[in-house]
């Protein structure tokens, strides 16, 4: 293969701009939205920063940076079942297609690279896009993937690292050490071969000084269909007899029709970065998916949440436990979840904080510099 050559290679470092493709996975909004940060970072820098996604992605990275080029590319698409039971063999019977998109996008990144002149990539957990001469990032927070069969973890992880080693270094949203936010899930024993930086809680939310009402409430909905809309549907089943306010994100930027509600219950199919926010301080409690993106930003906002995960998808059974374990979060599983129940137990639960520190901040300036040659 002919090695590329970004088109202003030749020009000094301090003359040029770096150009680097961020792409994160279409698997549910999560992994869009903690890449706003790193893309911020990067621009700061004076790094054009390209995007990579499907038309529902392009929606919410254009709300937040309308002036940067994006490119379409197809997502994975995944489909889960209405069961926790039915969930493997629904993820197994799309295992064909999850390995051709794979090996999709590494042609679309080799063919993209050589008609933009990318510096660098950094993909949130889409394997294919790694590239043989230009520095290629992937982001994850698994490294240790959680199986339905314990006795089948070792091999889960040994294909996810001969995947993730085919890049040049991998960065996990977490904090390093033992006060962390996902535990085994990002500090597993055994590591990738390529270096691995802990960049912290990433996060595109900050705390905000406002006044909280205790009885409102902020839920945040996303993920992969159909339980995405189960979850929908039972939560505002419960909230039309809750006496407080309650504001619902949809996680369906693009998407203009809504759901009746009564009048104690707003409804948005989407919220830009400001607004969203501003919703999630001011609310008195924060219900959401397991989702880890979502976890970092209750974290990173310094609030209270009652967590529910996805029936089956183990990831987000094993953080649940976990974050009630560390007084994180309070969860239920979705077949047991009571919102006036859960309300109830909430009020005595003794909620730990865990500080965000924007550990990517630094590791982004680093990378720039590798970039020019600076090694210093």
């Amino acid at each position: 293969m002919e090695k590329i050559t970004p088109n202003n290679r030749d020009l000094p470092d301090n003359t040029r701009k770096w150009k680097v493709l961020i792409a994160p996975l279409d698997w549910g909004l999560g992994h869009t939205t903690r890449c706003i940060p790193l893309a911020h970072s990067l621009v700061e820098l004076g790094v054009t920063v390209f995007f990579a996604g499907n038309e529902q992605q392009k929606e919410l990275l254009q709300q937040e940076f309308p002036n940067n080029p994006f490119l379409y590319l197809a997502g994975y698409n995944i489909r889960y079942s209405k069961t926790a039971a039915g969930l493997t063999w629904k993820l197994a019977t799309q295992l064909g297609r999850i390995r051709k998109t794979i090996r999709y996008e590494h042609d679309w990144l080799l063919q993209q690279a050589k008609e933009h002149g990318f510096d660098a990539v950094i993909s949130d957990n889409r394997f294919g896009l790694w590239h043989p001469f230009i520095p290629s990032i992937f982001i994850t927070h698994q490294l240790a993937i959680q199986t339905p069969v314990k006795w089948a973890q070792k091999l889960v992880q040994k294909i996810n690292y001969r995947f993730i080693d085919r890049f040049s270094a991998c960065w996990v949203p977490d904090m390093p050490g033992t006060i962390n936010l996902a535990g085994v899930l990002s500090h597993p024993v055994k590591m990738p071969r390529i270096p691995v930086s802990y960049i912290g809680i990433l996060s595109r939310l900050k705390p905000l000084e406002t006044g909280k009402a205790p009885g409102h409430l902020f839920v945040s909905l996303s993920g992969p269909e159909p339980q995405r809309s189960l979850l929908e549907k039972s939560i505002l089943t419960q909230l039309g007899n809750y006496q407080g306010m309650a504001i619902v994100v949809r996680g369906l930027p693009g998407n203009v029709k809504l759901p009746p509600a009564p009048p104690h219950i707003v409804i948005h199919n989407h919220l830009d970065t400001a607004a969203y926010n501003q919703a999630l301080c001011a609310a008195g409690m924060v219900i959401s998916r397991t989702g880890y993106s979502t976890v970092m930003d209750i974290m990173a906002a310094g609030q209270k949440s009652i967590l529910i995960p996805t029936p089956g998808q183990t990831e987000q059974e094993y953080l649940a436990e976990y974050l009630v374990k560390k007084q994180l979060a309070l969860c239920y599983t979705q077949q047991q979840f009571n919102l006036e129940e859960a309300l109830v137990a909430a009020a005595t639960f003794n909620y730990q904080r865990l500080p965000a520190v924007p550990l990517y901040k630094e590791i982004v300036a680093g990378f720039v510099k590798t970039l020019s040659g600076n090694k210093e």
